[in-house]
């Protein structure tokens, strides 16, 4: 913190005894008479160093949004296979497995998502559905479509992973700070440049306010990606709920007949 505060600071004795002693030193045929160029440099300075912020911060917080987004399509997809190689399973654990891979997914869409609105994490409950989900799993017997639904809920949960941590990010808080700090100064520049009061000026600087303001507002809603204005969507997991429907219709294959020797084929 103090050397966020030092920078700035020395930055600006800096730039001030470099104004100071250049003004001794220059021509005096490089003076002028009135300080409009040094207004209009300062303004220009404001003007491009909020510009370089909200240009930052949106890439951000789109590279923020988007990164939250596929790391819920990974986890729809895990869903699906995992649900689609429960299929292979006997039964009752099929019907177990399945089960409790629709449950969980459709705990994630009806409750978890308003957790990660409202509180920025993930739902302890949801949680648990999922760790009771992974050791029925895990205890059940050795075996191809055992080892590749565990295998499937193993993705689940390292997408589930990720999506914890984008429910918890944010912007950093010095990005903010700077937004403020060129917000402040953006809508005090007409009173720096010695603006005239008139219609066309007061026109112009409400359409400022509204440009200034809308800029901030989408920041808001891009800064979590899970909350806000601009939400990530449920579709993934919609999706998956409809593909579980469609792949509880096929008939589980069944187990191979016994093959008939030469000997048993019967005589008429």
């Amino acid at each position: 913190m103090a050397l966020e505060f030092l920078v700035p600071v020395a930055a600006a004795v800096s730039a001030l005894t470099v104004f100071v002693v250049g003004d001794r030193l220059r021509p005096q045929s490089w003076r002028q008479t009135s300080d409009e160029a040094s207004g209009t440099l300062v303004l220009d300075l404001i003007k491009t160093f909020f510009t370089a912020v909200v240009a930052f911060v949106v890439v951000i917080c789109w590279q923020q949004y988007q990164s939250a987004h596929n790391h819920t399509v990974a986890e729809s997809k895990a869903l699906v296979d995992t649900y689609a190689a429960a299929q292979e399973l006997p039964d009752p654990d099929r019907q177990l497995v399945q089960s409790s891979v629709r449950g969980y997914t459709d705990q994630v869409v009806t409750g978890e998502w308003a957790v990660m609105d409202t509180e920025h994490r993930l739902s302890p409950l949801t949680q648990d559905t999922f760790d009771t989900l992974r050791a029925d799993v895990a205890a059940l017997p050795s075996g191809d479509a055992a080892a590749d639904t565990l295998a499937g809920l193993d993705r689940v949960a390292q997408a589930r992973h990720d999506r914890a941590m984008d429910t918890g990010g944010g912007v950093p808080g010095f990005l903010y700070l700077a937004l403020c700090f060129g917000t402040i100064l953006l809508l005090l520049s007409p009173v720096l440049s010695g603006l005239r009061v008139t219609r066309r000026s007061v026109a112009m600087t409400v359409l400022l306010g509204v440009v200034v303001g809308a800029a901030v507002l989408a920041i808001h809603n891009l800064d979590r990606p899970f909350s806000g204005g601009n939400r990530v969507p449920r579709d993934a997991y919609e999706y998956a709920l409809s593909r579980f429907e469609q792949i509880g219709e096929r008939t589980p294959n069944p187990a191979p007949a016994t093959a008939i020797g030469v000997g048993d084929v019967p005589h008429r």
